[in-house]
């Protein structure tokens, strides 16, 4: 289905998975992008600012296409044996020495190898790598605007699971327009139109940013906990279909009005609640001994319409309900899906 060298090209994503950048504390991820830009896009102009944010600039243009990601990631555990372990369908992490399953930072790792690949395929491209998105979009809440005055339109690749076209954000900040949704094809690779949470592009349209954007599902599952895990195929399906829009769309795509809008009757409190239910529950599924307070600390910043009483009554509800025992756990997920470990 994919004429790529899989074996080749998860070579780079398995070294991305390697690499441990919590929030504010991206220097070696930043150190390496920096360094695989150096060996392998020479020509790219390569800058970053006083908060750590990363622009890159390849070829010259009157516009680019832009991608977005971040190089920061939630989990807390990563020991020194960690490991990316490949199967034919699936990568998860692992450490041998304490047994365990440790989460990968698909979130947003897989969005930092998208736009690398890209970077090195296309002749004219611009790409941003943010800082600490995980703990309220900082990088992309202070970065330079002004990078973004010359593009078509702002790609990122930060939302879980396989097919969702994030195009709005909580219901009421919309991201594109209806031509660029129409241009891209989003049917032709198994996409379709979502309202998704808080992320990088979502900040920068609150800053008044002029063109389109969208975010993308890009294959890992499970993010925020120690049981993240890709599936292989949605990843490269991911890769297609942003190097399709490359490819196809090279107007600009500006969006500054309300083209069309979601509402709170499609997406409003009561999605937002359920929302928060299905996060906090995978949250204490992977990481029973939770506190309250870490779990208030992971998600106010992510659903807007949801007051702290609200999201303790969410934590409470989910508490109280019962999990599926261990044996359902793998029968549903495979043996991807390890004891819960300390978080």
């Amino acid at each position: 289905m994919f004429p790529y060298n899989t074996l080749r090209i998860m070579k780079l994503l398995k070294e991305l998975f390697k690499i441990y950048s919590p929030s504010g504390n991206e220097k070696k991820m930043r150190k390496f992008i920096k360094w695989w830009l150096r060996d392998n896009v020479p020509e790219a102009i390569v800058k970053s600012d006083k908060f750590g944010n990363i622009y890159v600039i390849k070829g010259e243009a009157e516009n680019y296409p832009c991608l977005a990601a971040h190089m920061d990631q939630v989990q807390r555990i990563h020991s020194k044996d960690f490991e990316a372990i490949e199967t034919k369908d699936y990568i998860f992490g692992f450490s041998r020495k304490n047994k365990r399953q440790e989460g990968l930072g698909a979130d947003d790792k897989v969005g930092v190898w998208v736009n690398l690949r890209c970077l090195k395929k296309f002749n004219h491209l611009k790409a941003v790598f943010f800082v600490s998105e995980e703990t309220g979009c900082q990088g992309s809440g202070k970065c330079d605007m002004s990078f973004f005055d010359d593009c078509c339109y702002v790609i990122q690749c930060d939302r879980r699971n396989g097919n969702d076209l994030i195009t709005s954000i909580g219901g009421w900040t919309n991201l594109c327009s209806l031509e660029f949704i129409k241009d891209i094809n989003p049917e032709l690779f198994g996409y379709k139109e979502e309202c998704g949470l808080i992320t990088d592009v979502g900040e920068l349209k609150e800053r008044g940013l002029k063109v389109s954007a969208i975010n993308l599902s890009c294959g890992y599952y499970e993010p925020h906990t120690d049981k993240e895990f890709i599936i292989k195929e949605e990843v490269l399906n991911c890769l297609k279909f942003v190097e399709h829009i490359i490819t196809t769309c090279t107007n600009v795509y500006p969006h500054e009005d309300d083209d069309y809008y979601f509402g709170r009757d499609m997406y409003g409190w009561d999605e937002e609640y359920d929302e928060a239910y299905n996060e906090i529950e995978y949250a204490l599924l992977n990481h029973p001994t939770y506190t309250d307070e870490q779990l208030l600390q992971l998600y106010k910043g992510y659903f807007f319409s949801l007051k702290e009483e609200d999201l303790r009554q969410i934590i409470e509800q989910v508490r109280n309900t019962n999990f599926l025992d261990e044996d359902e756990v793998r029968e549903a997920f495979g043996e991807l899906i390890f004891k819960p470990q300390e978080p």
